[in-house]
C-alpha cells in the first residue's frame, strides 16, 4: 500500500486522467460538505482516507483497503471525511465497459446472478486484487510498457472482482439480457428525458420488463423509484445550470418543474440552500 500511495500522489492530475486508458487517478486534499455527482459505472480502489456516499437512502462508507463497484450511472452524493493536506484521500478508478465483461463471462464458467443486484458495492480487497492494482499504477512510470501491460492486468483486476464478493454486480453488467442491462435502459432514457413527465409503464416498456417487475428491479438496484430519480437527475441538472443563469424560475422550468415554489423546496431539502444561493453572481459595474 505504501507504494501505490507514493505512485498515486506522483501521478495525480486535477482532472485524474492517466497515461492509461480507462484509468483514473486521485487526490483530494479537503473534505467538504457533500456535493453531488453521477457515479459512472467504475471500480474506485482507496489506498489513503475515506469516502462516504449516498444513493437514496442507502449510505455506503469505505477506507483505504477497500473499493467501490458502480455497475449503473446514478446520481449520487458524497464527500471524503478526516482527510487534509497531509493526509490526503488516495485512490485509483478503472471504468468497467460491458463489452470487457462480457468477454470473460463468455470465455469462463461463472454462476449468474440470483435476481439483480444493488447498483453500488463495497467490500475489502484482497491480497491479490491490492496487487493487481498496484502493479498496474507501477505502469504509470512507463508509458511504453504500459501501452503492452496495461490492458492484461485491467482484465485480471476485473476477473478479480468478477470472482470476489461483488462478482455478481460486475458480472450482470456484461451478462446478455439481464436485469441490469434492462434497467440500464430505463436509467439512460429518464437522464436523456429528465425534464419530461412520464408514466412508469411507459419507461417498464422502454426497459422490456413489466411494470411490477421493472419497479422492484429498478429500486433494487438504484435504491430510488423512478421518479425519485427523475427528481434526483433534474435537481443536480439545475445546480449546474444555476452556476451559468441569473433566474431560479427559468431554470425551474428547464429541468422540468411547473411550480418554481416546489423546485425551491426540492433544492433547498436535496443541497441545504436555496436555489438562489447558487445562482450565478451579478457582474460588478
Amino acid at each position: 500500500m505504501d507504494e501505490l500511495r507514493a505512485l498515486i500522489t506522483k501521478h495525480a492530475r486535477p482532472d485524474m486522467t492517466s497515461i492509461i486508458d480507462d484509468v483514473l487517478v486521485s487526490r483530494t486534499t479537503t473534505g467538504g460538505p457533500p456535493a453531488p455527482s453521477m457515479s459512472g459505472t467504475i471500480l474506485a480502489f482507496v489506498a489513503q482516507g475515506r469516502k462516504r456516499i449516498a444513493l437514496g437512502e442507502r449510505t455506503y462508507d469505505y477506507r483505504a483497503g477497500q473499493y467501490l463497484v458502480a455497475s449503473i450511472d446514478m446520481p449520487i452524493t458524497g464527500n471524503y471525511v478526516d482527510i487534509s493536506p497531509e493526509e490526503p484521500a488516495l485512490g485509483l478508478g478503472l471504468v468497467l465497459h460491458p463489452d470487457k465483461v462480457a468477454e470473460l463471462l463468455r470465455n469462463n464458467d461463472l454462476p449468474k446472478s440470483a435476481g439483480v443486484p444493488e447498483g453500488l458495492a463495497v467490500s475489502t480487497a484482497s491480497p491479490e486484487l491490492v496487487d493487481a492494482v498496484t502493479r498496474l499504477a507501477r505502469l504509470l512510470d512507463s508509458p511504453r510498457d504500459a501501452k503492452a501491460l496495461a490492458p492484461l492486468i485491467k482484465q485480471e483486476i476485473l476477473w478479480r472482482v468478477m470472482t470476489g464478493e461483488q462478482g455478481a454486480v460486475v458480472r450482470e453488467l456484461g451478462a446478455q439480457d439481464s436485469g441490469l442491462r434492462h434497467i440500464s435502459r430505463a436509467v439512460r432514457w429518464i437522464r436523456e428525458n429528465y425534464a419530461e413527465s412520464f408514466k412508469v409503464e411507459n419507461v417498464a416498456r422502454i426497459a422490456g420488463m413489466s411494470e411490477s417487475a421493472f419497479y422492484r428491479n429498478f429500486q433494487a438496484v438504484t435504491a430510488m423509484s423512478p421518479i425519485q430519480f427523475q427528481k434526483q437527475i433534474r435537481l443536480q441538472e439545475a445546480r449546474l445550470l444555476l452556476a451559468t443563469n441569473r433566474d431560479v424560475t427559468s431554470v425551474s422550468h428547464r429541468v422540468g418543474y411547473d411550480s418554481p415554489s416546489q423546485f425551491s423546496r426540492e433544492y433547498r431539502r436535496q443541497f441545504g440552500a436555496p436555489p438562489s444561493k447558487d445562482l450565478r453572481p451579478q457582474p460588478v459595474p
